[in-house]
């Protein structure tokens, strides 16, 4: 059995689920003080991190392990769970790529960070070029136009 525990929790003016306009947000994660601040130590020589969270507003009765339309679109193809990024997940788990702006102790302030107020940080990880795809990206139609407002 694997037992998460959250290692942060992430602070914004976020409260309400919402699809779209995430690219202005400003969050600060508060590491948890079952934490040493030192695990943060050197964090702010990366402008980029990898955060991984946990969508804790998602009703159980809402999680989708097969097929269903992007946004509840139906003038979207019906795609796998896994072939999109909705929070209605198995594991409810999100990850988004932001800009760490600073670090202040054991607080971080990032931008474009996808996640409503009061979301719990399962981990966060530098973001390095070596990671990052050496080839083009591809994506459907149906996902450019899904995303076409999310980061405005």
């Amino acid at each position: 059995m694997i037992e998460l525990k959250p290692i942060g929790i992430v602070y914004n003016d976020r409260c309400k689920i919402e699809d779209d306009n995430w690219g202005d947000v400003i969050s600060k994660i508060i590491l948890d003080v079952s934490l040493p601040v030192e695990a943060l130590s050197e964090i702010d020589s990366f402008s980029h991190l990898d955060i991984i969270f946990y969508f804790h507003k998602v009703e159980k009765t809402k999680i989708i392990s097969g097929a269903r339309h992007p946004r509840n679109n139906e003038t979207l193809p019906k795609v796998g769970i896994f072939a999109q990024r909705g929070k209605n997940r198995p594991n409810q788990l999100g990850l988004t790529t932001v800009r760490l702006l600073k670090r202040e102790g054991r607080e971080l302030v990032v931008l474009g960070l996808d996640c409503i107020n009061e979301t719990p940080i399962l981990d966060i990880k530098p973001v390095m070029k070596e990671f990052l795809p050496k080839e083009k990206v591809i994506q459907p139609d149906w996902s450019l136009e899904i995303m076409k407002n999310y980061w405005d």
